[in-house]
């Protein structure tokens, strides 16, 4: 989207305080940035403060306005007051640091959770004292957020917001309660994958990869193992055991291993594929991304079409591979502990879902009810 921002200051009923439009290409107010006017050294002074999306309001351009002209009156600030605000003051963007630095080697998604606490926690409470911050600022943030990103992503920036805090209390650097409480409710998202690939989808997908080996072995690996992206493409050569049609599965959003099996079509594949890699060398030897591209053209040509971009419940992408195995398996009335054990689920609960395929979940009963 084109935005502009338009040169005219439109003034606010509070003295010394300005805004200016941001428009988009449809000439459609979308946001606004906050300046503020004060006269120093007989001069007329503009200061930038923030944008309206970024929580910025007039109470904090009036508070920002009134400590400058406070300081301009008074002269410089007392150093020993200066002295003692910088020590005592532990801003939010100080605790991220120590949780950033905290989870770096056990977070395998750290550095997205890093830009997004950035791009949408940072403008709003990075600057703030920890001992300030409270869950009616949190709920800010949701109510403002809500707006422009999806609630799941609004759901995940206030877990960031209390699992920074969390850090800080278990090492006893903070001695208060965390701002995230049970007051601050989580939005209801009912968007989890539900979707699957049927026979007749899946055989057109192997169609369309047959000629590409490593996609291929890719996609017959994903559908036999039920593997996540980053399982599949961290399978080396003495994770397959040829013998017993068997491969060990390291699964790194639970940090552990599990085993998986495949069939006789795709035992002769590997077989191929290994006789030349040594014990360490990776089945796949592509990068997540040009698989995800590769994949995507795919599942957007034949199975997304007319579906929205953030239609999560009825998309097809890469870890739909996941749930059309268990869903399979399902059907195929295989037990749902069973189930558990192949997708490597701590929780049985994130297994039950696939129970309502099963063919004892009592559809033929409700058909043939009044017959």
């Amino acid at each position: 989207m084109n935005l502009k921002t338009l040169s005219k200051r439109i003034p606010t009923n509070e003295e010394g305080i300005f805004y200016k439009r941001i428009i988009n290409e449809n000439g459609k107010e979308v946001d606004k940035t906050y300046l503020i006017r004060y006269r120093e050294n007989d001069s007329d002074r503009l200061k930038t403060i923030g944008k309206h999306s970024q929580g910025i309001r007039i109470n904090y351009c009036k508070q920002i306005r009134n400590e400058i002209l406070m300081k301009l009156r008074l002269g410089e600030e007392p150093p020993a007051v200066a002295k003692k605000k910088k020590k005592n003051i532990t801003k939010l963007d100080n605790f991220a640091e120590i949780y950033f630095k905290e989870k770096e080697m056990e977070v395998k998604d750290i550095e997205k959770i890093k830009k997004s606490y950035i791009n949408h926690i940072k403008p709003f409470l990075g600057h703030k004292s920890v001992d300030e911050i409270t869950s009616d600022d949190i709920k800010e943030i949701q109510k403002i957020k809500r707006k422009v990103l999806a609630e799941r992503t609004v759901n995940a920036l206030i877990q960031i917001i209390g699992a920074i805090y969390n850090v800080a209390i278990q090492k006893e650097i903070f001695k208060g309660n965390n701002p995230v409480n049970k007051s601050v409710k989580r939005v209801n998202v009912d968007n989890k994958r539900e979707r699957y690939l049927t026979h007749e989808e899946i055989n057109i997908l192997l169609d369309e990869v047959k000629h590409e080996e490593y996609l291929y072995i890719f996609v017959q690996l994903a559908l036999q193992t039920g593997g996540r992206l980053g399982t599949i493409l961290s399978i080396t050569k003495k994770d397959i055991k040829l013998e017993s049609n068997t491969v060990q599965l390291k699964d790194h959003k639970n940090n552990s291993t599990y085993l998986g099996f495949f069939n006789d079509e795709l035992k002769y594949l590997l077989k191929k594929r290994i006789e030349k890699l040594n014990a360490n060398d990776f089945i796949i030897d592509r990068g997540e991304q040009v698989i995800k591209d590769r994949l995507t053209k795919i599942y957007n040509r034949y199975f997304n079409v007319g579906l929205a971009n953030d239609d999560r419940k009825n998309r097809v992408v890469t870890h739909t591979l996941r749930h059309t195995f268990a869903s399979h398996l399902a059907i195929k009335g295989t037990p749902i502990y069973t189930i558990q054990k192949l997708m490597n689920h701590k929780d049985i609960t994130m297994t039950l879902r696939y129970a309502k395929l099963a063919p004892d979940s009592g559809k033929d009963m409700v058909l043939g009810l009044y017959q």
